[in-house]
């Protein structure tokens, strides 16, 4: 089967989503938990965390164009500077999906999916409760994509708390964890570990 430009433009707009959404693979499952200046906590489903770099420590993800019915997560976190990144496990990935719907600014899909916020010292932005794998940003840049009106939220890691029992000879697990991937717009993966090997060297490389 192949499809061509065209084509794909020519596809219904829910099956171009659903397609175009799983060519990339398997995505990280994750739920961004915010606030506004006006203390309105807002969590939202993303499966489009990315690794920026290590020093510093940065974490990017994809925030849709701003209308007056989404993008409620990118002008709290431009109102707090502050987010919350919480790995999706299996337990509670159906609640984890129904905060994708649009909810309006001012109700939180903490309450409406009947999941917990969860606080630290001397940081705003709400976590999970339910999610073992959090992650605390902080704002730092905010990157325009032209060509769809997307825009690229990049933060800074401040605060990492990850179970014990992940952590496998100085590296982590993600089999351990539990956590979920996600394809297209509605599916949920296991993640399975299937190898893991030494740092690649030119030396060691297999012949071909």
């Amino acid at each position: 089967m192949q499809y061509t430009k065209e084509a794909i433009k020519a596809m219904d707009k829910v099956a171009r989503l659903k397609i175009i959404n799983s060519v990339s693979g398997i995505k990280p499952g994750n739920l961004i938990g915010t606030i506004s200046s006006n203390g309105d906590t807002n969590v939202a489903v993303f499966s489009s965390v990315v690794h920026l770099g290590s020093d510093p420590a940065l974490l990017g993800f994809i925030s849709r164009p701003r209308t007056t019915e989404v993008g409620h997560t990118y002008r709290n976190i431009q109102e707090n500077q502050e987010y919350t990144i919480n790995h999706i496990h299996p337990e509670f990935i159906k609640k984890a999906h129904h905060t994708s719907a649009k909810f309006d600014k001012d109700i939180s899909e903490f309450e409406c999916c009947n999941l917990t916020e969860e606080y630290i010292a001397d940081f705003n932005a709400p976590f999970v409760k339910e999610s073992t794998f959090k992650i605390g940003m902080r704002f730092k840049e905010a990157v325009d994509i032209k060509l769809n009106g997307t825009v690229l939220i990049i933060g800074e890691i401040e605060h990492l708390i990850i179970p014990e029992t992940a952590f496998i000879e100085d590296n982590i697990d993600l089999e351990q964890t539990s956590s979920v991937g996600i394809s297209g717009l509605n599916s949920y993966y296991k993640i399975k570990k299937i190898a893991s090997y030494p740092y690649a060297r030119v030396s060691e490389a297999p012949k071909f």
